[in-house]
């Protein structure tokens, strides 16, 4: 079976972790900082702050930015259900907001504009599949609004510029991602005095963290704010280290393979599109999204290729349709979502892969839609 995402994982892993085991410290240590450090490095930024989930650093992103009760903020529904889950853990209000278009499913930065009140507080923008959002464009929106602006950057651990857009940027180390903690998240912030709030939030407001403690003479602290138990442990930060030196060479692995992707569908599946046709967007080429022609039986597509031993999935059910968010805050149309959402199939996108598996995937895509043709050196 090729599988949609497949984490990589070997030895370098298990020795970092036995290490962990053997020296005897497994809560917020030397390992955490160091990742911490290394992380903010990769991307350009000063420092960073590392978290037990991608879902807890955008809560506290969110709680330390004050966002709360009587607030609304700006979310694409095309998204993981996090991104909207946040915004009501801190009390505000979510407000769903369209995908450019079926080949760009960025948010929209005109329905945003449209969706906006006198209660808007943020916006959340997801760079999804690994691309990253226009930059100066959303900066320029925030600022003539005199909005707050996340980056919900779960898919873009590595893509250039990821994480520097924002007010605060979160990024997931979850096991389908870039590089993997397993669980785990990574949190950047423009100004110094919100990571400073951030780190004591994700350990229950407590003014000291444990490994001071253990080398204060009078290990001592007090709670000045409302705080999380969203700390990650020496375990994650581990494999966090083993699994970042390889992250630019996986992503350079990942382009290559969209690359290859693009040849081979255009040849054996010419009525399947895939967004982001631009060659130099920046990315971190987490998913390969394509899309379906007009009227295909999607699930029935998924069957199909599954029984030739290739996995797909679909990347997401829109969260303005899940019938949590469908009875409590009703978006009204967002038909750019909504045509995405029916059409749009992930196809297999790994370092493990090569060419001949991409050929694989697109072989059985076309066999699918019994429209493509058979590739001898594919079935081998």
């Amino acid at each position: 079976m090729i599988l949609v995402g497949e984490p990589s994982l070997g030895k370098d892993e298990k020795t970092a972790l036995a290490e962990v085991v053997d020296a005897n410290w497994i809560t917020m240590g030397s390992r955490v900082s160091g990742f911490e450090r290394a992380f903010a490095e990769s991307h350009g930024v000063a420092a960073a702050a590392a978290v037990s989930s991608c879902t807890a650093g955008l809560h506290l992103a969110l709680a330390a930015l004050d966002i709360g009760p009587g607030d609304e903020v700006l979310v694409p529904s095309m998204t993981f259900v996090a991104t909207a889950n946040c915004v009501l853990y801190v009390g505000a209000t979510p407000v769903f907001v369209d995908i450019e278009s079926l080949h760009r499913p960025l948010i929209s930065i005109e329905d945003a504009a449209r969706k906006c009140t006198e209660r808007t507080r943020a916006v959340i923008v997801m760079h999804y599949a690994g691309y990253l959002v226009d930059r100066q464009a959303w900066l320029d929106f925030a600022q003539s609004r005199g909005l707050l602006l996340i980056e919900d950057a779960a898919h873009a651990a590595g893509a250039p510029g990821a994480g520097t857009i924002g007010d605060v940027a979160v990024f997931s180390f979850y096991g389908n991602k870039n590089m993997t903690t397993a669980e785990g998240g990574m949190i950047f912030a423009r100004e110094e005095s919100v990571l400073n709030r951030i780190r004591q939030m994700r350990a229950l407001g407590m003014s000291s963290g444990t490994h001071e403690r253990l080398q204060a003479r009078a290990p001592l602290y007090d709670v000045t704010m409302l705080g999380w138990n969203y700390r990650m442990d020496e375990f994650r930060a581990a494999v966090g280290l083993v699994q970042l030196r390889s992250l630019r060479k996986w992503n350079e692995t990942r382009r290559d393979l969209v690359s290859r992707y693009r040849d081979v569908l255009s040849e054996y599946c010419p009525a399947v599109s895939v967004p982001f046709g631009n060659a130099v967007e920046p990315s971190a080429y987490h998913l390969l999204p394509a899309i379906l022609p007009a009227g295909s039986d999607r699930k029935a597509i998924m069957e199909r290729m599954r029984d030739t031993g290739v996995q797909t999935t679909f990347h997401y059910p829109p969260v303005h349709a899940l019938s949590f968010y469908r009875s409590r805050y009703p978006s009204g149309p967002l038909p750019e979502t909504d045509a995405f959402a029916e059409r749009e199939l992930t196809l297999p996108l790994h370092p493990k892969m090569t060419n001949s598996d991409v050929r694989r995937v697109a072989d059985a895509l076309a066999n699918a839609l019994c429209t493509g043709r058979a590739d001898p050196e594919a079935s081998q």
